[in-house]
């Protein structure tokens, strides 16, 4: 193995023993050198690895960090994977009452033995008729209608997003996305070998104009975009960035994939597959409109790319579930999908207006029907070090760079989930948040803990 390897491994177990605490600065790569009698560049390798494990975080103009939470799949946040914390504001799999009664209903017919019988047999990306004409009357809207025939289906979400851009970018080539973008997508580019480009954005979301740029500094082969409820930001391109945006596409005959998981919150907003549709892959999926057990994704796919898209998902081995698809029909069909939509709107305004009241002061960025927002930090805060501070008081909410394709150039930022704890729980951790942003950076001593029962207590009274 490499020496620098070598030295990395020991700075890590440094870390997994604690003796090198979430949010610690480490030493400047010169004075790194020095203490360990290595040579500079050797330091700077060193440097990259820790980086590249997912343990550390370089910001610019500031230095080294310890991360706050430790990486997994070599280091790299996932937030698929459960958090530890008694209180979880990092995951959004919002459920609410009453949803598995209207689900329930639904299944009862798929359960007799004819009809799971058929449902359990194979099925291609292409679904069912049955199942094409469903999601296509569930995604039109007033100023798009989609064509049962462009529908294509995956195991879920991630699955859909992997497919179409394994689709339209080959390994080694270049992928527009937003600076601030879904932490899943940068997963899969480096898993299909695709190079991330951050692309500008100001408040109302991703700039044309930074689309033009990077495909004049080198070919872009397609971007990746969250027109509806950003993720992390939550908020959403107003009709005429999203026109500009459109016409800035076409003009550079770029393909674009529209993630649209969480649109179903804004319903009224129209898709950026409306505005270009011969060249914009949608993907959506039933974890957020439903239950994060139904693993249920799709894709909305012109007919110009929809063999390029039909076969990635085959060869990747991203083909659908027969139930599930079976089960959405029905679900659609009586109505369930509807009410539980309707009341996860209702859910997530009220969950903001909470948030929105109790962070008075802050800044914040998020749409009113979000089940998420954006936390730009007070004071000499760096967003690791508050998570870091956050966990010590027993809650999880996730760092900018969890999101920043550019982590040298993340914000002093945290997004907040707010989708899973009952609401007075919500407040009460909100709360302990606003408390601990008072600090400025401080050492945390005094913050409120949470036990595993959700009850807020003083660190000191046992």
């Amino acid at each position: 193995m490499d020496d620098y390897r070598l030295i990395a491994d020991r700075v890590a177990a440094d870390i997994a023993d604690g003796r090198l605490r979430p949010g610690q600065q480490l030493p400047t790569q010169r004075a790194f050198a020095r203490s360990r009698g290595i040579a500079a560049s050797t330091a700077g390798r060193v440097y990259r690895e820790l980086a590249r494990r997912g343990l550390t975080v370089g910001e610019v103009g500031r230095g080294t960090f310890v991360r706050a939470g430790r990486g997994t799949d070599g280091g790299r946040v996932a937030l698929a994977e459960p958090a530890t914390g008694p209180l979880d504001l990092e995951l959004n799999y919002p459920v609410v009452p009453g949803q598995a009664e209207l689900l329930a209903g639904g299944l009862a017919p798929l359960l007799r033995a004819d009809a799971l019988g058929d449902a359990l047999r194979p099925i291609g990306a292409a679904g069912t008729g049955a199942a094409r004409r469903a999601l296509a009357g569930l995604l039109s809207t007033g100023s798009w209608e989609v064509d049962p025939a462009d529908l294509l289906f995956a195991g879920n979400g991630r699955q859909a997003i992997a497919g179409a851009l394994s689709a339209l970018v080959p390994p080694g080539q270049r992928l527009g996305v937003e600076a601030l973008t879904y932490p899943v997508v940068k997963a899969v580019a480096e898993r299909l070998g695709i190079r991330l480009v951050p692309l500008a954005m100001d408040e109302d979301g991703l700039l044309p104009d930074a689309v033009a740029a990077a495909h004049r500094a080198a070919p872009l082969r397609a971007v990746y975009v969250q027109p509806r409820l950003q993720n992390p930001l939550g908020t959403s391109l107003p009709r005429e960035r999203a026109t500009a945006l459109a016409e800035e596409l076409r003009r550079l005959d770029l393909p674009v994939v529209e993630d649209a998981i969480w649109s179903f919150l804004r319903p009224e907003l129209t898709p950026l597959a409306a505005l270009v549709p011969e060249r914009t892959v949608l993907v959506d999926s039933l974890s957020k409109r439903l239950a994060p057990g139904l693993t249920c994704g799709f894709a909305v796919v012109p007919a110009v790319l929809r063999d390029r898209v039909a076969g990635a998902l085959r060869s990747g081995g991203w083909t659908p579930s027969g139930f599930a698809l079976e089960a959405a029909v029905r679900w659609i069909g009586d109505g369930a999908l509807a009410a539980v939509e309707a009341a996860k709107r209702a859910d997530a305004t009220a969950r903001q207006l909470l948030a929105r009241e109790v962070l008075t002061g802050q800044r914040l960025r998020a749409d009113p029907c979000s089940y998420y927002l954006w936390w730009e930090l007070p004071g000499a805060w760096r967003a690791e070090a508050f998570v870091a501070a956050a966990a010590r008081a027993g809650i999880s909410v996730t760092p900018a760079t969890a999101f920043a394709v550019d982590p040298r150039r993340s914000p002093s930022a945290v997004r907040v989930g707010l989708a899973s704890p009952p609401l007075p729980v919500l407040a009460r951790a909100l709360e302990t948040l606003v408390r601990i942003a008072a600090e400025g950076g401080g050492t945390g001593d005094g913050v409120t803990a949470w036990r595993g029962d959700g009850v807020a207590a003083r660190r000191g009274d046992g």
